[in-house]
């Protein structure tokens, strides 16, 4: 799989929103704060895991139907890993 700019750029974000915890540490900001900055993390994690796990399973039902192949297998694999990532 490919992964684009856009995705990239996800992580870029997340990898910011970690340093910007890391320093509110290191300043010792209330534990309140860093909590719902990690929190906004582990969901920006979250939602990317789901659209690289999205986007590369249609990638393989697209060449699985062009080989005569069955997807259903593919998408049984595409959930155990969303479900494994949780």
């Amino acid at each position: 799989m490919e992964y684009d700019a856009q995705i990239k750029n996800r992580v870029k974000r997340i990898e910011g929103q970690l340093r910007g915890v890391l320093r509110m540490m290191e300043e010792k900001d209330n534990c309140k704060e860093v909590i719902v900055q990690l929190s906004a993390a582990r969901t920006a994690i979250d939602r990317t895991i789901g659209v690289i796990v999205s986007t590369n399973l249609v990638e393989c039902v697209k060449n699985a139907e062009q080989n005569g192949e069955d997807a259903g297998s593919l998408v049984k694999e595409a959930v155990n890993l969303l479900v494994k990532s949780r």
